[in-house]
């Protein structure tokens, strides 16, 4: 059998390869002929499936998006977007967005960037063709994009990613009896499960985790922190500030935290690859570490909750149901489940980075 943990092709776990068969048959062959894979890997191949295949938003789907819940998310972020721009001399700029889903968030922030002058051409990060085409429907003068690469270069960049980086796959240590393991996916039939892979060096555990008991797990998340770091060079290269929101915590830390979604209730993360959402929380100190050290400036992370309200959500959500007074009681449930700490208040944070000169964005000083 080949080496333990050996990368597979790509081609094999494609979503395009519908020939093959379905994704769990795919990853199941590939296992059996090339060993386990790392989780990262099998991570990867899930979501890429999972998100070309389908709209996974709104009722319908796997779950709901704070944009989605409302146009006073959108449009609270864009105006803060719009606020950056404006007090760093309004610089020429484009609106980037990290995963935009339907593209809600998109057409909610720049509508409300439009009315503080602020009017940027829209550029996208998304692969998934049936999620590309929701976006076009909503803002068709948009332009798409693989990834960071192929972003203007010539203006500033304001960016928001909401619940992007905690799709990106993550890698998982695991402690043993004999020190700490990479963890593998293995399978049996079409069972995924995960197993301990081969020893790793103890330097590359972080000393204040290191005496862990058996069985602690550590979580890293590398293209988090590829991605990062070029967009970082990005922004202090070009000028311009990012806005990231998404659920996690202030590491290093000792947990497993990935998790899978399916019809709006949890599931077995290794059960179905492809057929629902694998995330993790984000580790907020590492990416702004990553960005701080191509030199970019930080802020937070702030809970998502406190952000809202400092932005403005009262006085929106009353504006607007002085325009809707039947509107009035939904507006305040969609208020109340943004900022409340026992629903997305507490448990969602959001980072800002900049340029170096660019001033602090609202809701972070």
């Amino acid at each position: 059998m080949p080496e333990e943990g050996r990368a597979i092709s790509s081609d094999t776990l494609s979503p395009d390869a519908a020939t093959q068969g379905a994704l769990p048959d795919r990853l199941a062959r590939a296992i059996t002929l090339g060993g386990p894979i790392p989780l990262s890997q099998f991570m990867a191949a899930a979501n890429a499936h999972y998100y070309a295949t389908r709209d996974p938003l709104g009722a319908t789907g796997d779950f709901v998006t704070a944009p989605e819940i409302s146009q006073m998310f959108g449009e609270l972020i864009g105006l803060a977007l719009a606020d950056s721009w404006d007090r760093a001399g309004r610089p020429d700029a484009a609106y980037v967005e990290l995963g935009p889903g339907r593209g809600t968030l998109a057409a909610d922030a720049l509508r409300a960037m439009a009315k503080a002058q602020a009017m940027p051409p829209a550029h996208f990060v998304e692969t998934s063709p049936v999620l590309r085409a929701a976006q076009a429907a909503r803002l068709p003068g948009a332009t798409w994009h693989d990834d960071l690469a192929t972003l203007p270069d010539d203006v500033a960049l304001l960016v928001v990613a909401n619940e992007f980086f905690d799709a990106l796959p993550i890698a998982q240590l695991v402690k043993g009896g004999d020190g700490w393991h990479e963890r593998l996916v293995a399978c049996q039939d079409t069972l995924f499960l995960p197993i301990a892979g081969k020893r790793v060096p103890d330097e590359i555990i972080p000393p204040s985790l290191a005496d862990a008991p058996a069985g602690a797990i550590i979580e890293t998340a590398p293209a988090a922190v590829t991605l990062i770091r070029a967009l970082a060079r990005r922004l202090v290269a070009q000028g311009g500030v990012a806005i990231i929101v998404d659920y996690g915590y202030e590491g290093p830390a000792i947990g497993d935290t990935l998790q899978a979604v399916r019809g709006h209730a949890a599931a077995n993360p290794f059960d179905a690859p492809g057929e629902q959402d694998l995330t993790a929380h984000v580790d907020f100190a590492t990416l702004k570490a990553a960005a701080e050290a191509e030199g970019a400036t930080t802020w937070g992370p702030v809970d998502q909750g406190d952000l809202l309200l400092a932005l403005g959500i009262d006085a929106r959500a009353a504006s607007l149901a002085r325009r809707a007074p039947d509107r009035g009681d939904e507006l305040a449930a969609a208020r109340q489940r943004l900022v409340a700490p026992d629903q997305m208040g507490r448990l969602f944070k959001a980072v800002a980075i900049a340029a170096p000169g660019w001033p602090v964005p609202a809701g972070f000083a």
